[in-house]
């Protein structure tokens, strides 16, 4: 049995299909919007709960000059926005404990980066705030080790956890997806986020920056989708190879609609098989 829990509107886990989409990085707030607003649009057609992404500060960038985005205080100004004017839960990351509080006073969900997702301090801090927390497994994690993420989240008295897959790493600058780590989580009891976009990412692969190959994002999409999953995280942009973090594994704002369409029909037809078995 998968826990389910609601984000405002949203609800986790109760067999359909969650979108959580945004830009990797809050560059401006004008676009934000326009971001937000635009899928937004997209999934009240295709019927399709949404969930605005982005995150107000790129801790983990490659090199010390890389963009980070507008800090903690603008950023979540930005996101109150955001949430007010396209009418949707917001997600973001957070990197420090001491973040957890201020940021659950705007967002509905509270994101664990994968190279943080054992880090016992920002786990607890999360899921003490009572906000939805989604952990991002770690690109050197088994997939049942996330069990004991879930445990500490528990300790922290919160159970509406999302657990997210986003790739191993497989060798130098290459990760790849073991979609058998989908089933394996959600085996876990709790709801299973895909992310789409930083899967195809190649870290490091640009010297300064990390690289990606946006070409397999809809073929990862589709497959994990029949795999099982409860949401799908992606990172859209309206012009991805101008952007300032993340920009060859995103995808742009034009391609959004097809690539979730073809997700979608695969993920209703993997649900009646599902049911008739």
């Amino acid at each position: 049995m998968i826990k389910t829990f609601s984000a405002g509107n949203v609800v986790f886990g109760d067999g359909g299909l969650v979108l959580v989409a945004g830009p990797c990085v809050l560059e401006d707030k004008k676009m934000a919007l326009e971001i937000a607003c635009r899928v937004a649009e997209i999934c009240a057609r295709l019927g399709v709960p949404y969930v605005f992404k982005a995150s107000f500060d790129k801790a983990n960038r490659t090199s010390i000059h890389s963009f980070r985005g507008p800090g903690i205080e603008t950023g979540l100004e930005w996101l109150a926005e955001v949430k007010d004017k396209a009418g949707c839960p917001v997600l973001t990351d957070i990197h420090l404990p001491e973040q957890a509080e201020k940021a659950a006073e705007v967002v509905d969900i509270l994101q664990i980066p994968a190279f943080l997702c054992r880090q016992t301090d920002l786990v607890v801090a999360a899921a003490s705030t009572g906000k939805i927390v989604n952990i991002k497994k770690g690109q050197f994690l088994a997939p049942s080790d996330m069990g004991q993420a879930v445990s500490k989240c528990l300790e922290a008295g919160n159970d509406k956890v999302i657990l997210c897959e986003r790739g191993n790493s497989f060798g130098y600058g290459q990760l790849v997806v073991d979609m058998r780590s989908l089933a394996i989580m959600r085996s876990l009891g709790y709801p299973v986020m895909f992310d789409a976009t930083h899967s195809v990412q190649m870290p490091g692969a640009q010297g300064t920056t990390s690289g990606g190959d946006r070409r397999f994002v809809p073929v990862l999409a589709r497959a994990a989708a029949a795999s099982g999953i409860d949401a799908l995280f992606l990172e859209t942009h309206p012009d991805p190879d101008s952007a300032k973090s993340d920009g060859p594994n995103m995808v742009s704002l034009d391609s959004l609609e097809p690539l979730l369409e073809r997700v979608l029909a695969v993920h209703r037809a993997a649900s009646v098989t599902g049911r008739e078995n």
